[in-house]
């Protein structure tokens, strides 16, 4: 209660809304995983305090988890000293000049859905946009542009060698990329059911999408603190996005994996994150 208070009068301070409400309490449970404690709103955002990059992974349809992220985008954006930015893999970065549009306040909101290709359940995301629009945070458009990571799927990463050096330095991170093995490609291969042949292109284009989102966190994290949300497949058990973070940065990584589930399982979730959050449905 107190923390909703809190932000409530720094939002009226500001001259920001509110835009949604905290969740109950009652709605999710949040575990250090190093300690296996269970903990507080108020102790993980503190936990975070020393951390210049924080990933969350979520559940694209976990409406508690998305209510969620929006306090901690407030609670980090208040608690940062510094520069502070806010990360995104739902856009892709050859939208970056319409989100920079939108957050300036030059086009409308219908006309910002439509020329960000936003995805179908924006309203998940909605008030995070709006909230960095009007506490001015930057946005970034974080994930690879389909186009390119289609071409990967029907061809492999080579393909992205036949693209103009304009667009790779505009749209993309460095070429080559590497294509992550071990763990990550196991779990990509339980998903498919196995099955890794044909779709060797399909998990290059998966490495395409962690390379560019990485590569984004990286940047920005040069002069800003950063909060990136993204599924959590590409964050869990510090692989894939993550894994790509911690090895090109000295900085301090937090990672967060939020899902709904019925209760917290020590032996399976621990590996996941730094921060385990359980929603409640």
């Amino acid at each position: 209660m107190k923390r909703y208070f809190l932000a409530l009068f720094f939002l009226a301070g500001t001259g920001l809304s509110a835009f949604t409400q905290t969740p109950a309490e009652t709605s999710y449970e949040i575990y250090n995983t190093k300690t296996g404690n269970k903990i507080n709103w108020n102790e993980l955002v503190s936990n975070l305090d020393s951390a210049n990059i924080i990933l969350w992974g979520e559940e694209h349809n976990d409406s508690i988890g998305h209510l969620l992220q929006l306090d901690m985008l407030k609670a980090l954006h208040q608690n940062s000293k510094g520069k502070f930015a806010f990360s995104m893999e739902m856009f892709e970065t050859d939208v970056q000049p319409i989100m920079n549009e939108y957050l300036a306040g030059w086009i409308s909101e219908k006309n910002f859905k439509k020329e960000s290709r936003s995805w179908n359940n924006y309203k998940d995301y909605e008030g995070m946009v709006n909230y960095a629009k009007a506490a001015h945070i930057p946005v970034i458009c974080a994930n690879s542009p389909a186009r390119y990571t289609n071409m990967v799927t029907r061809g492999t990463l080579k393909a992205l060698d036949s693209l103009p050096k304009a667009t790779k330095k505009a749209y993309l991170p460095p070429l080559p990329i590497d294509t992550l093995t071990g763990r990550y490609s196991e779990k990509f291969l339980e998903i498919l059911g196995g099955h890794m042949v044909p779709n060797m292109h399909l998990y290059q284009s998966q490495n395409l999408w962690d390379a560019t989102m990485s590569y984004n966190i990286l940047k920005a994290s040069k002069k800003h603190r950063v909060f990136h949300i993204n599924g959590r497949f590409h964050t869990d058990e510090y692989e894939g996005t993550a894994a790509r973070v911690l090895r090109k940065t000295r900085q301090t990584v937090r990672t967060i994996s939020c899902f709904n589930e019925e209760k917290y399982d020590e032996k399976a979730h621990q590996k996941l994150a730094d921060f385990v959050i359980i929603t409640k449905k």
